[in-house]
């Protein structure tokens, strides 16, 4: 795991290039650490996640499962222990990404497969370029699927595509990535780790308070009705309104001058 935090843009960085950056155990406890030091860090506003090596995440390791006799390593039986300890494994990495306090970007340079694909289908925004493939890959190696893959890909396409793309394992190529949602924006591949920084250092330097209310609106939406989103909305916009960063906002706009947002990331809001 690399990890790298300039002008308040922290970087996480899956380093496992050998192996398309597939998850291992180290790799996992890795992410988790990174994942919890920078949402509680005043000096990241926003994370970027990535991986070395021209891949995002493969997901699984699949040459472990073969060298071990399978993903149960042999077993006949559904091992309890390890079912719970992936289960915290999940909510500690797809879990805490999509829930983060502050937006997290996926950048991918390449392909992004089962679990790997959990890990960015979980970001707020994501980036590739042309060299971006997404697939599913379970069922490619006999397995139902984890890390939250199937529930995020109903909410980011839709559940007859999600459907498609579960079943039939089709690989998503970048511009077809474009149009079905899986990223929000297509570069040039050279362009692909500037473009990722610019945006995350805009949203670094954004309205915290704000974006940290916004991301707690959109995350109920989904699960309430009208009525009941915006009577949530409404504390949530009230305590807003008495940050600093938005008097300060509402002044730079009266000026007609650009505003300036510092990272303080304040407990009123937690």
């Amino acid at each position: 795991m690399l990890i790298d935090v300039t002008e308040g843009v922290g970087t996480i960085t899956l380093n496992r290039p050998d192996r398309r950056n597939a998850l291992s155990g180290a790799m996992i406890r890795g992410l988790i650490v990174a994942l919890k030091e920078m949402e509680a860090s005043r000096e990241v506003g926003a994370i970027v996640l990535t991986g070395a090596g021209g891949a995002f995440c493969a997901g699984g390791d699949v040459q472990s499962f073969h060298d071990q006799g399978g993903e149960g390593a042999g077993s006949t039986q559904v091992d309890t222990a390890a079912v719970e300890e992936q289960r915290r494994d999940q909510e500690e990495t797809v879990g805490r990404i999509y829930r983060c306090r502050k937006p997290v970007l996926a950048s991918i340079p390449g392909a992004v497969a089962g679990a790997g694909m959990g890990l960015a289908l979980a970001a707020d925004l994501r980036i590739g370029s042309p060299r971006t493939v997404f697939a599913t890959a379970f069922g490619a190696v006999g397995l139902a699927g984890d890390f939250g893959v199937a529930w995020l890909l109903d909410r980011v396409v839709s559940p007859a595509k999600a459907r498609e793309l579960m079943f039939l394992n089709p690989r998503v190529r970048g511009e077809e990535c474009l149009t079905l949602g899986l990223i929000n924006w297509l570069v040039a591949e050279e362009d692909l780790e500037q473009r990722a920084r610019e945006i995350a250092t805009q949203l670094a330097n954004g309205p915290s308070h704000a974006l940290d209310g916004m991301k707690q609106n959109l995350l109920r939406a989904p699960h309430e009705a009208l009525t009941a989103s915006m009577y949530a909305e409404v504390p949530l916009h009230k305590a807003t309104g008495l940050t600093e960063e938005h008097v300060a906002a509402v002044k730079a706009f009266v000026d007609k001058v650009k505003p300036s947002f510092g990272r303080q990331w304040h407990e009123e809001l937690r």
